[in-house]
C-alpha cells in the first residue's frame, strides 16, 4: 500500500500544499508545533477512523476557516484509487473513486495505516486498559463483529454490576443472576477467543520485533494474563470457544460471593492484561524510557505485520516523534530496516538521519519542503 500524493486545504496549521512522497521512507522534521503531526493526522484520517487525537473535525480546520479539504492518491492492491475528505465545523463529506460515501468508515480496508505516537507509551506506561483498548481496536477491523460484541458485553457487564450491588438489600434477585452469567460467559468467551487468535499472530512478531529494533541487546516477553481458574482452557493447544463459555461461566459462578460482597464482577475478558516483561522485569516499574518505548513500537510494528498477513500488504506506518529516547542503534533499525512499507517519520532533529531509501522533508510553520534546509 503506497501513498501517492496528499492535497492539503485549510487542514490545521499546514500551508496548502499538494505532497508527493517517496515509496519507502519520508523523515520529516522540524522544531515543535510546526505540523508534524497534524502531517501524519491528515493522511491517518482516509483509514475511515477518528482522529488518533480524539479531536473534532470543527478543530481540524484551519484558523478562520469554515471548510478544508483532504485529497489522497493511494496504491493498493496493485490498483490506483482516490479518495477525499472535505471537512466543515458540523459535517463530512467523503468520497472514494469519485462515489460518495455515507461516511469515513466507507474508507476503512481500503487505506491501511499502522499509527505510533508519544501516547502510545502508555501501552506499557499504564494500567490494563490502555492495552485491552490496544488489542481489541487491533481486532476490529479484521473481525467486525468483535466491536458489537464488545459493546454487548460492556452493556451486560453493567447490568450484572447492578444487581450485584442490589442483591444483599434483595436476596430474591439472586437467582436472575444465572441469566447475566450466561450472557457475559457467551459473549466474554467470543471476545477472549478473538483475543487469543489475534495474539497467537501478534506476540511472536512483538517478541522478534523487539530483539531486531534492540539489536540483540534485550530480550522482551509479552504474555496474556487472565483468571488463573482459565488458564489451561486459554493456554490449550487448540481453542474452543464453547469450552471457553463453559470455564469463564464455572469462574462467575464459583467467584458470586466474592462478587455479591464487592459489587464487582471479579473475572473475565474486562479485566485482562498483557504482561510485558524485558530482561525477565516488568517493564511496566523497572523499563527506562527508551526500553518502554521499544516495547510499544515492537507492539505496533507487530500489528502492522498482522495486518499485513491478512490483506497481503503493508499497510503505510505513521511514526510521529518516535526517535526520542532511542540509540543511534535503535533510530538506525527504524529508518532502513522496515522492508517494503511506506514509512512516514517525524522528528525534531535531523542530523544523522539520512536513509538509504527514501526523501527528508523539512516543515517549519506549516510549510512543506523537500530536502534538508539551512538552519
Amino acid at each position: 500500500m503506497i501513498t501517492n500524493s496528499l492535497s492539503l486545504r485549510h487542514f490545521r496549521n499546514l500551508e496548502e500544499t499538494v505532497l508527493q512522497p517517496d515509496p519507502a521512507v519520508n523523515i520529516f522534521y522540524g522544531q515543535n508545533a510546526q505540523g508534524k503531526t497534524n502531517l501524519l493526522e491528515a493522511i491517518w484520517m482516509f483509514t475511515g477512523s477518528r482522529s488518533f487525537r480524539n479531536a473534532k473535525d470543527s478543530e481540524l480546520l484551519a484558523f478562520h476557516e469554515k471548510q478544508a479539504q483532504l485529497e489522497l492518491t493511494f496504491t493498493a492492491g496493485k490498483r490506483i484509487q482516490q479518495a477525499s475528505i472535505t471537512f466543515q465545523e458540523n459535517k463530512r463529506r467523503v468520497r472514494l473513486n469519485d462515489v460518495p460515501l455515507k461516511s469515513s468508515m466507507g474508507l476503512a480496508g481500503e487505506f491501511c495505516a499502522v499509527i505510533f505516537a508519544p501516547e502510545h507509551l502508555a501501552l506499557v506506561k499504564d494500567g490494563p486498559a490502555v492495552r485491552r483498548t490496544f488489542l481489541d481496536e487491533a481486532i476490529c477491523p479484521l473481525r467486525p463483529r468483535h466491536a458489537a460484541i464488545l459493546s454487548a458485553y460492556h452493556k451486560a457487564l453493567i447490568q450484572r454490576n447492578a444487581l450485584l450491588k442490589d442483591i444483599p438489600h434483595h436476596m430474591e434477585l439472586l437467582d436472575t443472576l444465572d441469566i447475566w452469567d450466561e450472557r457475559i460467559s457467551k459473549l466474554g468467551a467470543s471476545i477472549l477467543f478473538a483475543r487469543l487468535r489475534y495474539l497467537a499472530r501478534l506476540l511472536p512478531k512483538a517478541e522478534r520485533l523487539h530483539q531486531a529494533i534492540s539489536s540483540s541487546h534485550e530480550k522482551a516477553a509479552f504474555q496474556y494474563e487472565s483468571a488463573k481458574e482459565l488458564k489451561d482452557c486459554l493456554q490449550a493447544e487448540t481453542l474452543h470457544a464453547v469450552e471457553i463459555e463453559q470455564a469463564l461461566l464455572n469462574v462467575l459462578q464459583n467467584r458470586r460471593r466474592i462478587d455479591i460482597e464487592t459489587g464487582i464482577t471479579g473475572a473475565g475478558p474486562h479485566r485482562d492484561d498483557i504482561l510485558i516483561h524485558i530482561a525477565g522485569l516488568p517493564a511496566r516499574t523497572f523499563a527506562s524510557q527508551g526500553q518502554q518505548r521499544t516495547a510499544a513500537l515492537a507492539l505496533k510494528l507487530a500489528e502492522a505485520e498482522v495486518l499485513n498477513d491478512v490483506i497481503g500488504e503493508p499497510p503505510i506506518l505513521l511514526l510521529d516523534d518516535v526517535f526520542s529516547e532511542l540509540d543511534a542503534v535503535r533510530r538506525e533499525y527504524l529508518i532502513n530496516h522496515i522492508d517494503n512499507a511506506q514509512v512516514f517519520i517525524t522528528c525534531c532533529d535531523p542530523q544523522g538521519l539520512a536513509p538509504k531509501a527514501g526523501a527528508v522533508f523539512s516543515l517549519s510553520n506549516g510549510q512543506i519542503r523537500r530536502g534538508f534546509t539551512a538552519s
